[in-house]
């Protein structure tokens, strides 16, 4: 009863989560895998591999190409900026001066024409 099954001319081992009788023949189990089955998997394991690989390094190669241009728009825009900074110091400078030598002028004008 534990695992054979009784018949009136032979007794064939029987698998209890398989009701057919055993025929003798051993089906291959994952575990046992044939060495060819085996490279096979290892060479596409490492085609997989391969091609992630190649896949990573174009992408951190545009990525490096895209920052690459976002500095030399950046540095670009800086130049620019401090082109403005520069003519507005020197526009304020020269208003300062202006109004300098108005109010100058006015305290000049305003004292003599008070003495007269």
């Amino acid at each position: 009863m534990g695992g054979m099954q009784a018949g009136p001319s032979t007794c064939v081992p029987m698998r209890l989560d398989n009701p057919q009788p055993s025929t003798g023949v051993v089906a291959h189990r994952k575990r046992g895998r044939a060495p060819a089955d085996k490279e096979h998997k290892r060479l596409k394991r490492l085609l997989r591999n391969r091609v992630s690989a190649q896949q990573a390094r174009e992408r951190k190669k545009a990525y490096l190409n895209d920052l690459e241009t976002r500095v030399k728009e950046i540095e670009h825009k800086n130049s620019e900026l401090e082109e403005r900074l520069s003519t507005l110091q020197n526009e304020n400078h020269m208003l300062r001066q202006i109004l300098k030598n108005t109010t100058m002028k006015k305290k000049g004008s305003g004292n003599s024409g008070a003495e007269t």
